[in-house]
């Protein structure tokens, strides 16, 4: 329900094209390169999905991360707009809950945004390389992976945006983090575990042990984030 009302609030204000319009150009990126390079990538050890995320995913990562700090922005400015944030204190309807609606809103494009992202990565596949049966199995386990990794991301993008009126400083903010998750040494795990820089990281040819350290910190950093929205809350209700 929560879902239909959010729909609803943001269709005018472009979440949803900018969303489908910025998964098709990620999309486009691996098919582009392999277009122009093929030769090069088929050279290559290692199966068509490790080549092709390795090769892509960061210029792909950096277009979702910033799909993300958009809309957070764009679904936020909708609250704000006219006090409708203020009036909306006078209703029964929990912030918390609005807050969870903005969530599961920005997850399931997120999911869509990452199904057109797979969807050109097995068109690369099947139209440069040899697929084998395990192709499909890799290809799920690979984005269901970057899927974790870009929670924590959503989550702290929305509550930047919930704790700013204006919709131009949660996007400078934004914009901010993503451009110093680049040019963090992510090579050292600790600064790798920003949220802004994790989804940056790949599946494919990663170590086990590491790929169980970053899904533990994801989940960390989930319930983490969680208690900060619960105290930002509460801390608001005190000053207002």
């Amino acid at each position: 329900m929560r879902v239909l009302l959010e729909c609803k609030k943001v269709k005018r204000t472009g979440f949803l094209p900018a969303y489908f319009i910025g998964g098709i150009l990620a999309a486009a990126f691996p098919i582009v390169i392999m277009s122009v390079r093929s030769e090069m990538y088929q050279a290559q050890q290692g199966s068509p999905v490790e080549i092709l995320l390795g090769a892509n995913w960061q210029m792909m990562a950096m277009l979702n991360i910033l799909l993300v700090v958009t809309g957070a922005c764009l679904l936020y400015q909708t609250e704000y707009a006219d006090n409708a944030m203020q009036k909306m204190k006078s209703l029964p309807i929990k912030e918390s809950s609005v807050f969870l609606g903005k969530v599961i809103l920005t997850v399931i494009m997120s999911l869509v945004v990452l199904t057109i992202e797979a969807g050109a990565i097995t068109f690369c596949s099947c139209r440069w390389f040899e697929v084998r049966d395990v192709f499909f199995t890799e290809l799920c386990k690979n984005f269901g992976y970057a899927f974790l990794l870009m929670l924590p991301c959503i989550i702290l993008s929305l509550l930047i945006s919930e704790a700013c009126e204006n919709m131009w400083i949660s996007l400078g903010i934004g914009v901010v983090c993503v451009f110093t998750a680049t040019m963090l040494p992510t090579e050292r795990f600790l600064f790798s575990l920003f949220p802004f820089a994790a989804p940056f990281q790949v599946l494919a040819g990663t170590n086990p042990t590491q790929v169980m350290h970053y899904i533990c910190a994801a989940a960390a950093e989930l319930i983490g984030l969680g208690m900060a929205e619960l105290i930002f809350l509460k801390i608001r209700r005190y000053f207002a």
